[in-house]
């Protein structure tokens, strides 16, 4: 019996050392109108203290964050805290409707988490309709006090968010898409840090500079904020050193080129080693959909050389719009790093096996009219033939903790309802095949379950590019590749030793991504395909856990 008695006080001493290295850092955000000029126009958006973007939120691994959120705008509003696992506080995860309802105009909510294993950059942005589109900041985590990034120490740090910008109201851009049917408006400008660059009209005082010392390193932290297009950034004449995604270390990958997927985050070491002077860096989409129209624009900012006297920054060649080589080539080769701070081993032993299809559908437009999207209908995303909808009345969280019935259905299938050629461009709008109901539906799984899913692209309308996001998890990222996804084959293509760790995935154009993750987390969690969708659109596959209350998580393809 002496032994429990020694090592009960020496618990109490690691606990005490643990709680004592960690802080209660605290935010206010006063949510409200603001009106900024940007490409000749002046413009009402909705913006957190007064900027765009709004304020960063600096921790350590182990704080609790408070943020108190004040909603002075005329639209109702939540704010996810986009990658952080959110345990045991999935209240606090923020999407509309999933784990929570939303904070009225004129009313106050504080989200209250502490940060647990993480450490990186992530991001915070509104959850309801469009409004993230200017309601959002970067959210860093440095490690605890006394522990230090596995890569030498940077001279400064600075994030780089990327963005997009309409010379419209936001609410009204994604109404007007929603009422025809059809695609909305694409933006007028991408941003860097709110900011167009001098290639707009009217923006030579709209771009964002970093001053640099000769000689000296720098952690760029990357994140795309944008709402529906996966960028290219590149700075002239420069590498840069992959070290992290999605708040995960990797392997120290050398690049000229970086690619983000909406939601994605990738923090590089830039060398300030070239000759004293100005380069610009620059962003433009990577666009995989054939004849899909985009914002084929270039937003710039400005890297400064201490001592520098040209007023003529250098411009790299960003790739093409189309270059899905390059974006597989990014993508493909990270790994993460192996033993780094973390580090989590890929489980091996598969409890649930799931296959989604997912992609843009349609669904029947109302009634005799006509709409805008392909043969007259309405553009629907969809997963295993169903497309999501989000409860009106509750949360989904609300509701599965006070056990109320009728928000959700546990019915959501583990494979689509049909085989079928997935990726061949001949099913294009086949009209067997691209119609999905709507619905709330969800797939039920234990506690510390191991979910492997794959994740098949499909060409109902084309074959594109898609980002997933999972809320409060990571996941391992086991293979990707092009075609239909052949567990024959393809299975052998697994990095079981160090995948790249993530919570935002682009899953391939025309392709496939295997996942693979551990359901410990108790909460409603949901996921989806990219950020900018509405959920009139969007598609959800949920996950609710079986054996602890207060345990859902959940999947969706209308992504936050």
């Amino acid at each position: 019996m002496a032994r429990p008695v020694f090592l009960l006080p020496l618990a109490l001493v690691l606990l005490a050392s643990t709680m004592a290295s960690a802080d209660v850092v605290e935010h206010s955000f006063y949510v409200q109108n603001l009106t900024v000029r940007r490409l000749c126009h002046e413009q009402v958006i909705t913006a957190v203290n007064g900027s765009l973007p709004g304020p960063t939120i600096r921790a350590r691994e182990g704080d609790t964050l408070v943020v108190h959120v004040f909603n002075k705008s005329p639209y109702n509003l939540t704010i996810h805290w986009h990658g952080i696992f959110q345990l045991l506080s999935g209240w606090a995860d923020g999407p509309v409707y999933g784990t929570q309802c939303p904070i009225r105009p004129g009313e106050s909510y504080t989200y209250r988490f502490t940060v647990t294993g993480q450490e990186g950059t992530l991001w915070w942005h509104a959850h309801v309709q469009w409004l993230r589109a200017t309601v959002y900041g970067a959210l860093i985590i440095h490690p605890r006090a006394g522990h230090n990034y596995p890569f030498p120490k940077p001279h400064r740090e600075f994030p780089i968010i990327l963005g997009e910008w309409w010379n419209a109201n936001i609410i009204d851009v994604e109404n007007e898409g929603l009422a025809s049917g059809g695609a909305p408006n694409n933006s007028d400008a991408y941003t860097i840090n709110g900011q167009p660059g001098d290639l707009y009209q009217c923006s030579k005082k709209h771009t964002h500079k970093i001053k640099v010392v000769q000689g000296k390193t720098y952690l760029l932290r990357i994140i795309n904020g944008a709402l529906n297009n996966q960028l290219f950034f590149k700075i002239a004449k420069h590498k840069l050193i992959v070290v992290a995604v999605d708040a995960s270390y990797t392997e120290p990958y050398f690049t000229d080129v970086v690619v983000v997927a909406p939601g994605q985050t990738t923090d590089v070491l830039l060398a300030a080693d070239q000759s004293v002077g100005s380069y610009y860096m620059a962003a433009h989409p990577y666009a995989s959909a054939i004849n899909a129209s985009f914002d084929n624009t270039t937003t710039t900012g400005i890297v400064v050389y201490h001592g520098a006297t040209s007023s003529n920054p250098e411009m790299p060649v960003l790739p093409a719009f189309n270059d899905t080589p390059t974006a597989h080539k990014f993508y493909s080769n990270l790994t993460a790093l192996a033993n780094g701070p973390h580090c989590t081993p890929v489980p091996l032993d598969i409890d649930e096996h799931m296959f989604v299809t997912f992609g843009l559908g349609l669904s029947p437009c109302n009634g005799n009219a006509t709409c805008a999207g392909p043969l007259g209908q309405r553009f629907s995303a969809s997963m295993n033939n169903a497309s999501f909808q989000f409860p009106t009345t509750l949360s989904m969280l609300q509701a599965f903790f006070y056990d109320v019935s009728g928000i959700y259905t546990a019915d959501f299938p583990d494979n689509p309802p049909v085989q079928f050629d997935y990726t061949n461009p001949n099913i294009s709008l086949d009209q067997s095949l691209i119609f999905a109901p709507k619905s709330t539906s969800v797939k039920i799984l234990k506690y510390n379950t191991t979910v492997e899913i794959v994740l098949q692209n499909t060409a109902f309308v084309t074959v594109e590019n898609h980002p997933i996001h999972i809320h409060g998890f990571n996941f391992h990222v086991l293979a990707q590749g092009f075609g239909n996804y052949n567990a024959a084959t393809d299975r052998e293509k697994f990095n079981l030793v160090n995948p790249q760790v993530r919570n935002t995935i682009a899953v391939p154009v025309g392709g496939w991504a295997v996942i693979r993750f551990l359901a410990n987390n108790p909460g409603c969690v949901v996921g989806a395909l990219p950020p900018g969708c509405s959920p009139a659109v969007g598609a959800v596959d949920c996950f609710r856990g079986r054996e602890r209350p207060n345990s859902i998580v959940h999947a969706a393809s209308a992504a936050g």
